[in-house]
């Protein structure tokens, strides 16, 4: 069984010779354990400040600002928006607020507390391509760690759930569709440090489980345990400050196997009963035979995420996305073998190091990554069902012609843009 310890250790505090305040970004579906973290870090350092956003009005262009610390608040203001969306509050008001902070207490740490339907990449996007006051937000300050915080009871419910935003009436846009359990995954996947908090309805075992699972869903990820009932605060602020954990360049989940970055374990063998699984192969997949597995193949899975190439889009990156009993599939660009060779340079530096390390004459860097994760999932019966969609000999010996032929339920579901433009 895989143990984690409840508080582990933080690595080397930022360097005496780096002066900006720190940022620690905390996000996390369920308010009331994210807000318990929040205060157990205020409590332990009274220099600290907690910045958040109430989105009740954000229908209405308007969210409510509130920045406090251990001995109270600080500001309480309605922020009036030239429009109301999460991307309006985060370049408007968060990130100039985040600097005027910063400038104006600059011997002052902050704590950046996301609301529950805000996901932390959208909060990185912003702080690498928004810049305040014609200068980038991390000449003002270091952001230290992106920090999310999961509640062990209603986890696995949230995990499961087909619920959508706008059903729970907790959309932040008219156009918002997200799933409940699609926030909940990529909140968790993008942090470098999780919080499980409190314990399961079902006891020990059922919250050791979901510390596996956890762990296999985000293996980058450096966990801390907390049973909600009594929390050493000095030590939870050594676990989650000054970890210096965030890599700036690190890409989203779904294009993190393109980039050669660690897109999930193999670990067919349950422990607590989970299991995940990777499916690599360098075949396309018959379009139809895929289509008709994707029920099947989704059956037991929690969480499964990655990219898929297709014998009749052969120019096409396929991101593939699992969560809450609904699958996503969307493009991410054009293999670099279907890009002019003038154009390839266009691509990061990881994903031409990485193409070029598993380079193949035949299918150049074409591939299948995909990643399961469950609970009394079958690795054999995944990498059965994933096989048999992949094109025979004879297919493959037909040619790229005879692929572009074939009957794709997928076709016109990925369009391209030009590569030139």
């Amino acid at each position: 069984m895989m143990t984690t310890s409840p508080l582990a250790p933080a690595d080397a505090r930022t360097p005496a010779a780096d002066i900006r305040p720190s940022l620690t970004v905390l996000s996390g579906f369920w308010p009331a354990a994210t807000y318990a973290v929040a205060r157990g870090l205020l409590a332990a350092d009274p220099s600290l400040v907690l910045v958040r956003h109430d989105l009740t009005g954000l229908g209405e262009g308007t969210v409510q600002r509130i920045v406090r610390d251990a001995a109270g608040l600080i500001e309480d203001e309605r922020v009036d928006l030239d429009h109301g969306c999460v991307s309006c509050t985060l370049r408007e008001d968060v990130l100039p607020t985040l600097a005027r902070l910063a400038r104006t207490r600059p011997d002052r740490d902050l704590l950046l507390m996301l609301p529950e339907v805000v996901e932390p990449e959208a909060v990185a996007a912003v702080c690498a391509h928004c810049p305040v006051d014609g200068a980038p937000i991390t000449d003002l300050l270091s952001v230290d760690s992106y920090v999310t915080v999961v509640d062990a009871e209603h986890l696995l419910d949230g995990l499961a759930s087909t619920d959508d935003l706008a059903t729970l009436g907790i959309q932040t846009a008219a156009d918002d569709d997200r799933g409940l359990a699609d926030v909940i995954v990529r909140q968790i996947e993008y942090a470098d440090t999780l919080v499980l908090w409190g314990q399961s309805r079902d006891g020990a075992y059922d919250t050791s489980r979901l510390s596996v699972l956890l762990h296999r869903m985000t293996p980058w990820a450096t966990q801390v345990r907390l049973d909600g009932d009594l929390v050493d605060a000095d030590a939870l602020t050594r676990a989650l400050r000054g970890t210096r954990r965030h890599r700036p360049g690190t890409p989203g989940v779904l294009a993190r196997g393109l980039e050669g970055h660690l897109l999930g374990v193999h670990e067919p063998h349950p422990d607590c009963g989970v299991v995940s699984v990777v499916f690599r192969a360098r075949r396309p997949f018959h379009p139809r035979r895929l289509h008709d597995a994707l029920e099947e193949v989704n059956a037991e899975v929690v969480r499964s995420r990655g990219h898929l190439w297709l014998a009749s889009q052969p120019d096409t990156v396929v991101a593939w996305e699992f969560a809450g009993g609904g699958l996503r599939l969307g493009c991410l660009g054009r293999w670099l073998a279907a890009l002019p060779d003038g154009h390839r340079a266009r691509a990061s530096d990881h994903r031409r190091l990485a193409a070029a390390l598993t380079w193949d004459p035949y299918y150049e860097d074409r591939h299948q990554h995909l990643v399961f994760v469950g609970v009394d999932l079958d690795p054999a019966e995944v990498h059965r069902t994933l096989a048999d969609c992949l094109l025979t000999d004879a297919e493959l010996a037909d040619g790229e012609a005879t692929w572009r032929t074939y009957e794709d339920p997928f076709d016109d579901c990925f369009p391209l843009a030009d590569p030139l433009s």
